[in-house]
């Protein structure tokens, strides 16, 4: 007999760590997972913005406690596994950019966003899928971008982090699925967020994002939750090493003239 669809989603009883979830897509990522029922681990360096999340999610009824984590110490974030070795959801949003074009960039500037986007999850797969495999279940959620797929100028390194995010979740996705763990990306288009703080200040520069999608706008934080709520979820069960647009139809549109026909 097929499963109640809808059942599917629920994820009460499991633990989900969401790291970068103080703010953004993470905070928005959080609030939707603890909506279906998951006990929340709020994760960031930022620890106020971790315990504004963790009150936003008690404060409407779920479970969620707040973890200090850093994504560049790779010490830090084993220790994070260790604690939570019986997590079956680990969704990792962090992010950094420093927009520059190549030409005018530094070796400090490479690092950083290396560091961050990429290695950062790596690091994080690798603790927390051994402890999934070792437990035969689990569900990671990366984060890359749409910026994986095409770029513009000044988006160079993070573009190319963004990149090796996506090529990773398809390798772990590869070498876990017979043990239980499924690997996702999402690839967000245009989120009002901190980290496009840059473009809302330059008028011109956020209505060509907003005229480039086929909705003709901006996302808000909270039109991720729905995508991580799929992937973390028995919902999508089948579903691994897969990259999920969250664009608004940005990859769909060519963009640079509407025909009149």
């Amino acid at each position: 007999m097929s499963p109640n669809i809808k059942d599917l989603f629920d994820l009460t009883g499991r633990k989900a760590v969401v790291v970068g979830s103080g703010s953004g897509l993470g905070q928005a990522s959080a609030l939707g997972l603890a909506d279906f029922g998951a006990e929340v681990i709020v994760a960031d360096l930022n620890v106020e913005g971790a315990a504004d999340t963790v009150r936003l999610i008690q404060e409407a009824g779920g479970t969620a406690s707040p973890l200090a984590i850093d994504v560049t110490d790779t010490a830090t974030v084993e220790a994070a596994a260790r604690e939570h070795q019986d997590a079956e959801v680990l969704v990792i949003t962090p992010g950094y950019n420093a927009r520059k074009r190549l030409l005018d960039t530094t070796e400090d500037d490479f690092d950083r966003v290396i560091d961050i986007n990429l290695k950062g999850t790596y690091r994080l797969m690798k603790a927390f899928g051994a402890t999934m495999a070792a437990n035969g279940k689990g569900s990671i959620v990366t984060f890359a971008s749409f910026r994986a797929l095409v770029v513009e100028p000044g988006q160079g390194i993070y573009a190319a982090a963004k990149a090796g995010v996506v090529q990773l979740t398809k390798t772990m996705a590869t070498e876990l699925g017979t043990q239980g763990v499924r690997v996702n990306a999402i690839l967000p288009g245009s989120f009002e967020t901190p980290l496009t703080t840059q473009i809302k200040n330059d008028t011109e520069w956020w209505d060509a994002y907003a005229n480039k999608s086929a909705l003709k706008r901006w996302a808000k934080p909270h039109e991720i939750a729905g995508a991580v709520a799929f992937l973390a979820s028995d919902a999508s069960s089948y579903v691994t090493g897969s990259s999920q647009l969250v664009d608004g139809g940005w990859m769909a549109n060519d963009g640079r003239f509407e025909p009149k026909v």
